[in-house]
Formats: structure tokens, sequence, C-alpha cells
């Protein structure tokens, strides 16, 4: 088997897309790539195969087994917390026990109670960057990631876990380095899970069964509640599983919705004819959220998976042992289920992607980011109609991570330049 192109090389993150399709070109079935630490594995491209491996038992994420592969493919290790963050890397019947304890939280019922909560807090960031405006510069450019995108997602999981109010500005800062620091300024992304998973310990700690906490009323009931609860019941959460809940929950549900985010703003100001489409009818909102999703997905990559033993996926044996990972990417763009992949076109009558996932394995907060989604991109409709890129010539600034595709900055314009005729 050839090995393609080295993944994840500097060029890649400027058009990951032209990568994934060459790869998809290349033939049918998985193909295997090396990463610039030298870690090769088999990646899944097309939209069928990507379905049958996130579907099929036999691609394991227990992460013992993910750490063992990866130590024998000689990949350095990141630190504690590096696989260990439970429902992303699990089995059942961990995986099925886990997913049963945080479920409630992400129920159609409890996403829609709290859409009338992740308005209020979308408008007040709103509002925030308004005020932030010096008057009379009302074209100065504006960073929608850190005004809005980096926020939103972190306030709402809050909200959703129970953190105080006090301790949210912190966590937004904190979350906020985890996507935009990198190297040894931020301890490696090891030594960063296991800081926040102090600060969470510290947390649960505070919470526990005798300790008094001041709290508002609107603090309860709260997922970190019920998850402490299941903790006292014998064999349900050890004291790590805990811990590494709380940590996913803040880490994946900030991560992926911050790029989800600042993607679809992104893709709609550098396409004005789906723009204009979408502000002349604005009930076409949730099938343009859904199209958004599958043209530049927040997971690009899901994480990585062992064969238990030799498996057959389009004609290409991966042997057991042997590391495999999706890239929901690719499939999403996969002309034999999406005509004209690289088009954007908010009125698709059908945008299938799997841009959380599929099987066991499908995202929870799925429900939680649409509902962010949509309610972000009607407000920014609504109250800046000349919403426009501060410098369309501009490249884009993407995240340097390959399982992830996020923008660092989003200069925007709220208000027509002077001098441009409308």
């Amino acid at each position: 088997m050839t090995v393609a192109a080295p993944i994840d090389h500097p060029a890649f993150f400027g058009n990951q897309h032209g990568y994934y399709e060459r790869v998809r070109e290349d033939g049918p079935g998985p193909r295997l790539v090396r990463n610039p630490h030298g870690l090769e594995y088999w990646l899944v491209t097309r939209h069928a195969d990507a379905k049958a491996v996130l579907l099929d038992a036999r691609f394991s994420k227990e992460p013992r087994r993910a750490a063992r592969a990866l130590s024998e493919a000689g990949y350095p290790d990141q630190g504690p917390g590096s696989f260990f963050l439970p429902l992303v890397n699990s089995d059942p019947p961990d995986h099925t026990r886990l997913r049963a304890l945080v479920s409630g939280a992400f129920t159609p019922r409890r996403v829609a109670e709290l859409g009338p909560r992740v308005e209020e807090i979308t408008h007040q960031l709103l509002d925030e960057m308004d005020r932030l405006h010096v008057p009379g510069a009302e074209s100065a450019p504006v960073d929608l990631m850190a005004a809005l995108a980096f926020p939103l997602p972190v306030l709402v999981i809050s909200e959703l876990i129970g953190v105080p109010h006090r301790s949210r500005a912190a966590l937004i800062g904190w979350a906020t380095r985890m996507l935009t620091v990198s190297g040894a300024a931020g301890g490696g992304p090891g030594e960063r899970t296991r800081r926040l998973g102090l600060w969470f310990g510290s947390l649960v700690a505070a919470r526990r069964p005798g300790v008094r906490v001041e709290r508002a009323p609107e603090e309860q009931p709260d997922l970190l509640s019920a998850l402490i609860a299941a903790h006292h019941q014998e064999d349900r959460l050890s004291d790590e599983e805990l811990v590494s809940l709380l940590v996913l929950l803040l880490v994946a549900g900030h991560e992926t919705t911050t790029g989800m985010l600042g993607n679809a703003v992104d893709a709609l100001l550098r396409h004005p004819d789906q723009l204009a489409g979408l502000r002349a009818d604005p009930e076409l909102l949730p099938g343009a959220v859904e199209e958004l999703l599958r043209y530049e997905t927040s997971l690009a990559r899901t994480t990585l998976r062992v064969a238990r033993e030799d498996v057959e996926v389009a004609g290409a044996v991966i042997p057991a042992g042997a590391i495999v990972s999706v890239s929901l990417a690719a499939a999403n763009r996969d002309p034999d289920v999406c005509p004209e992949p690289g088009r954007l076109d908010i009125t698709r009558e059908r945008a299938p992607h799997l841009s959380f996932g599929h099987g066991i394995h499908f995202c929870l907060g799925a429900p939680l980011a649409r509902l962010q989604a949509r309610t972000a991109l009607g407000a920014l409709l609504t109250r800046y109609p000349d919403l426009a890129l501060a410098d369309p010539g501009q490249p884009q600034h993407w995240r340097p991570v390959g399982d992830m595709r996020g923008l660092l900055t989003l200069p925007v314009r709220l208000t027509e330049a002077p001098g441009v005729a409308t």
C-alpha cells in the first residue's frame, strides 16, 4: 500500500478539501497516510465507508487500546488526560453507561427550554460588541471569534453544567486559551486538559453533599448536581469519570460549536448570493444550518479507532491493531451523495452530512449546537444588515489542528464602510 502525501503539513490547513479530494480520487476505499510525527494510519474519506466504519464495533475506541497502538507506532505521549475523555474514547458497556448519565441534559425538551437563555446570552454578547465600538469609527473591524464564537458556547455549556456565575468569565478565558495557545506556552494539550480537570475537581468538591454553597436559584437544577448524585451511587460513576465527563462537555461542546459558528459566518460572507437569499427568506435558516455544517464542518476528522481484527473496507484490508480515522469533512463532500459538493447551496433539499458523527458516538450535543447556530446567525443577520468581511482578500487563519476545522480570527465590519455605495 502506497502511503499518501503527509497529512497535517502546513499547506494542508489552507486547503484541506483539496487534499481530501486527491486522496478520495486516488481510488476506492481507505488510504494509508502519515502525519508530521511519523504516525501512519488509515484515513476513510468516502461517505458510505465512513458510515460503515462508524457503525462497526470491530473498530475500538477504548483508550488503553488506542494508547498502546499509538505507543507502538512511536507517537509522542501528550501527557495525562490525552486519551481519557470517557464518552469519546470508550466502548460499550462503559460508553452506554456514561452516555445514559448525561443524555437527559440534551433531550429535545431540555434544549428547547434553553432556547430563551441562549437567545438572551447571544444578544448580551452582541450588546457588548456594540459597546466596544468607538463612536465615529463604525467601520472598524471586529473579531467575531473573540466577541461571539468563543464566549457563546462556553456560557451556554456553563449554564447547562451549573458552573457558578462568578466563575464563568474565568472559564471563558481558559477555554479560549485552549483553542488559541499552542506549543510550550500552553503546556501542551495533555497538560491543559489536566489543569482543566483540576479546576473541575475543585468545583465538584464544592458541590458535594454536606458542603454549603451559595447559588442563585437559576443555577438549579443542573447537570453537575445530577452527575454528583450518580457518583454517590455504587458503581455508576468513578471520580476520574466524573471529572473527565465535565472536561469533555466543556471542551467538546465549546471547541466544535465555536468552530461551527465561525465557519458558518465566514462561509456566508464569502458567498454573497447565499447570504442575500437567507436575508430575503429567514425561513431558510434551519436548512441553511445543515448545509453550512456539511460545507465546512468543525470536526474534520474523528478521534482515532483501532481495528480489533482484520477488517475489509471497500476492498482494502485494515489489519488488526491498525489505527483508523474517519474524515467527516471529506465524507461531507463526497460527490456520490452530494452533487457539486464544493458549492454552498442553502436551498438544497437534502444536505446529507456526518458532521455530528454516526452510530453510538453520534454527538449528544447536536441539538444544542444547532440551536446556538440558528440563534447566533439569526441575530447577526437581523442586527447587522451590512455585516461583511473586513478584508475579503485576506486569507483565512485556520487553527493548525488536523482533526478540528476552525478559524483563529474572523475580522468583520458590522456596518458599511464609508464611501462604499449601496
